[in-house]
């Protein structure tokens, strides 16, 4: 079964259930922050209701967290998920994923963690732009936003057999792959 990744979707409600919907087969899917509030610096979401978004997604338990910059406690009262956790790591298929919002440390800071912790791939959320590379050994994933991308598309992210894939979810179709060696 794949793992599903999805970032920043801002309280904006019908982006996330088509990317939700788009993950179905994925046994787990990890969020990398910025779930409910849309934030001082973004414009409002066209389809912004995060009291609808919320109720979705606590009654889903196949969704895992990082808190995001725009995550507050509220929010993680009105979902009834842990909010709270900064970073984490997932194994998936013998593969570690070092999960992190992305905004309080570098590039090569966050590179340097997942070597660390032994990570072959760094996830990260908070610039709403796609990122799937490989650099200094280490591959470099960001699903992009599936509510306000600043690179031109809503996006997702999808691990499967070995191989990354970052989706436009408008148009549901691959992106970009890459195969994790």
């Amino acid at each position: 079964m794949p793992l599903g990744f999805i970032s920043d979707t801002h309280g904006g409600y019908e982006q996330t259930v088509a990317a939700l919907d788009l993950l179905k087969e994925c046994e787990l899917i990890c969020h990398l922050g910025d779930v409910l509030y849309h934030g001082p610096r973004n414009a409002l979401p066209v389809t912004y209701d995060p009291g609808k978004l919320a109720d979705l997604l606590k009654t889903r338990d196949d969704i895992l967290y990082v808190r995001g910059n725009c995550d507050a406690d509220v929010d993680e009262m009105v979902l009834e998920k842990d909010l709270s956790q900064k970073s984490r790591i997932v194994t998936y298929d013998q593969i570690r994923f070092y999960l992190v919002h992305g905004y309080e440390e570098t590039e090569e800071e966050r590179i340097q963690r997942a070597k660390e912790l032994d990570c072959q791939v760094v996830v990260t959320g908070h610039t709403h732009v796609k990122v799937l590379e490989e650099k200094d050994g280490i591959i470099l994933l960001n699903p992009g936003s599936t509510t306000i991308p600043k690179d031109g598309s809503n996006s997702l992210a999808m691990y499967k057999n070995g191989e990354i894939s970052l989706w436009d979810l408008d148009k549901k179709e691959i992106i970009k792959s890459l195969k994790i060696k």
